[in-house]
């Protein structure tokens, strides 16, 4: 891919323009195909992003990408291309705008909802500086069903200068939206009177010889007011924006007349425009949700790689609570706008009465849960650890302090992988554990999920967490029955005792297979349940271990550690806490990032080895 600079990219033509876009469209197929990444988002804004690259003056002009994960066509424009190679590898180009990247980068983002806040932020920082450069902000119409967004309109409607919203309407989040905005933005995108009009004028007008132009001139501003007369009242306007549109994201040339057209307006404008997710890569085009994310993928045949047989965690999730819901019927399942990444899509199918998917609103599904459960149903939310982290005050406030059966199935727990430090989910032990009322499970395998979610549901009462990894397991742990507030021994040990939280069970189990080689007898314990902690349990391996290591995917700090070590008070042995001690975790493989994070099997015994060494020394002086 050609390196274009800004300078290059604004003398050329439209035709220029038009084949600038198709050669990016095929170096993002060939280059994700490769590294794998977001495809269909970033397929849909080639000629947008071009657009205002052309019309904007970057990094002087602000430019601010909602969620961040379409804007791979941004880096290139910015002299990233090159470097496109290493999307979200270790130690390369991040998934995501990051202002350490590019000074283009105005913005950090990752989580959907933010743009027009931090852009409104950036507007009114420019004012009180008495600066006079442009700010811009793209959000897609999944991301406007985030209440933030609406609290960010509702505030920027009463600048009394420029301040730009682009609407990138393409339908789709990840899965098709839902709720009465998607409804609502169908209405506008489909107005037929406007649209209709405009073709009858246009073709009437070209049939006029030599007063065609100045006609088209003329009536293009009764055109403006008939549009207005048509679209008046639409929710944007009585926000106090300006409304251009709704315009086609995919032409070029009409683009760029509405972003010149709205940066001399000295109010706020919201430019409508729509696309197709996956645009120009049929495969992407008639799957966008399987071309959201993807992995390695063959470009001729449209191929993905085929999924793992080994059961996953979302998946064993999905099965349990759809197979729960037929003998269950005041079982209900909530997702925001992630049925198929959360194992839901097989419930919704069953029972599609008693299925809820909110949008990108996780402080409403919260709250919404809290409504189902003191009506007497059982609410199952299912959501991303690092989603979770909007709702902390509706987990709090609305389920935690009444006492509410709601079931936090927290999927994306611990490290992810490659979409980086937003999207790490390693807070939530940390936030969920000082909460009134609240249990917390952990799963050391798929099979042990199925289990803690049946009992969440037919037994449990009050709030409950289960939190559990990405993916499959990847060895082979022993499957003890599980009982609520107990934990077990998977191996027996002499020397050393390792209290493993969920899937961290692997790593003791690889550990203690290396220190066995090493002559250091490990025991290696599930605590299954973090809260309440099993503390007879505990007290037990005080009186028996010299060393007590604890090993979370989380963060140290208000961790599963910490509240051993406070129920250990006066345990003469040495602890060693391993988890997350560095909350900034980059993207990257997870068995990279392990290493990075010192979590790996092989770290873990070189420490235990030298704590061991340490003591003995101690004792023998």
């Amino acid at each position: 891919m050609r390196e274009i600079s800004s300078e290059q990219l604004k003398q050329m033509n439209i035709g220029e323009l038009e084949a600038l876009a198709s050669e990016i469209r095929t170096f993002l197929i060939e280059t994700v195909s490769s590294t794998g990444g977001h495809l269909a988002s970033n397929l849909g804004v080639v000629e947008l992003t071009i657009a205002l690259h052309y019309v904007f003056d970057l990094p002087t002009d602000k430019l601010v990408w909602d969620v961040g994960h379409q804007s791979y066509v941004h880096k290139i424009l910015t002299g990233r291309g090159g470097q496109l190679h290493t999307l979200r590898q270790y130690g390369g180009l991040s998934g995501f705008p990051k202002r350490s990247e590019s000074a283009c980068d105005a913005f950090d983002t990752g989580h959907s909802s933010t743009s027009i806040s931090a852009a409104l932020g950036m507007a009114r920082a420019r004012n009180l500086s008495g600066e006079s450069y442009h700010v811009v902000a793209v959000i897609g119409d999944g991301a406007l069903t985030g209440g933030m967004a609406f609290e960010a309109l509702e505030d920027a409607g009463q600048e009394k200068k420029n301040f730009i919203v682009v609407l990138n309407d393409n339908e789709m989040s990840i899965s098709p939206n839902v709720g009465s905005l998607s409804t609502y933005l169908t209405s506008l995108r489909t107005r037929p009177g406007y649209f209709q009009l405009k073709r009858r004028v246009q073709r009437s007008l070209e049939c006029i010889p030599f007063l065609g132009q100045p006609l088209v001139r003329m009536l293009k501003r009764v055109k403006d007011g008939v549009r207005h007369l048509i679209t008046r009242n639409n929710l944007f306007e009585q926000l106090g924006f300006a409304y251009l549109g709704p315009t086609d994201g995919h032409n070029i040339a009409t683009l760029i007349k509405v972003f010149q057209t709205a940066k001399k307006m000295d109010y706020p404008v919201l430019i409508h425009t729509f696309t197709k997710k996956g645009k120009g890569y049929r495969f992407a085009e008639e799957n966008p949700s399987g071309y959201h994310g993807v992995n390695e993928f063959s470009v001729d045949t449209g191929i993905l790689p085929s999924a793992s047989r080994k059961l996953t965690y979302s998946s064993a999730f999905g099965r349990e609570l759809a197979a729960l819901g037929k003998t269950e019927e005041r079982l209900c399942a909530i997702t925001a706008a992630m049925p198929d990444g959360t194992g839901l899509s097989l419930f919704s199918g069953l029972y599609p009465d008693r299925f809820f998917d909110v949008g990108i609103a996780e402080q409403h599904a919260v709250c919404f849960a809290a409504g189902l459960a003191v009506s007497g149903y059982v609410p199952v939310f299912a959501v991303y650890s690092s989603f979770l982290q909007r709702a902390y005050d509706q987990v709090l406030h609305d389920v935690c302090l009444q006492n509410l059966k709601v079931i936090l199935a927290i999927d994306r727990a611990g490290l992810v992988g490659e979409d980086g430090e937003t999207h790490q989910g390693i807070f939530d032990l940390s936030f969920l554990l000082p909460m009134p009322n609240l249990a917390i499970l952990a799963p050391a395998s798929p099979a042990q999920l199925t289990q803690m979610v049946r009992y969440a549901v037919r037994e449990h009462v009050g709030p409950i967490a289960i939190r559990y990894p990405r993916g499959a397991r990847q060895a082979d742990v022993p499957q003890p029955d599980f009982a609520f507030g107990k934990a077990c021994m998977l191996t027996e040990g002499t020397d050393v005792c390792l209290l493993c939280v969920g899937s961290m069970c692997e790593t003791g189990l690889a550990a203690a297979a290396r220190l066995s080689i090493a002559g250091i007898s490990a025991a290696v314990a599930d605590l299954r349940t973090v809260k309440p902690l099993d503390v007879s349990f505990l007290q037990a391996c005080a009186k028996r271990f010299d060393m007590l290591v604890t090993l979370e995917d989380g963060v140290l700090s208000g961790g599963v550690g910490e509240a051993i070590a406070m129920l250990m008070e006066g345990y003469g042995g040495t602890f060693l806490h391993k988890g997350h001690r560095d909350p900034i975790v980059p993207h990257g493989k997870v068995e990279e990032l392990y290493r990075h994070c010192g979590l790996d099997a092989d770290t873990l015994c070189r420490e235990i080895v030298t704590a061991l060494s340490a003591q003995d020394a101690k004792s023998v002086g």
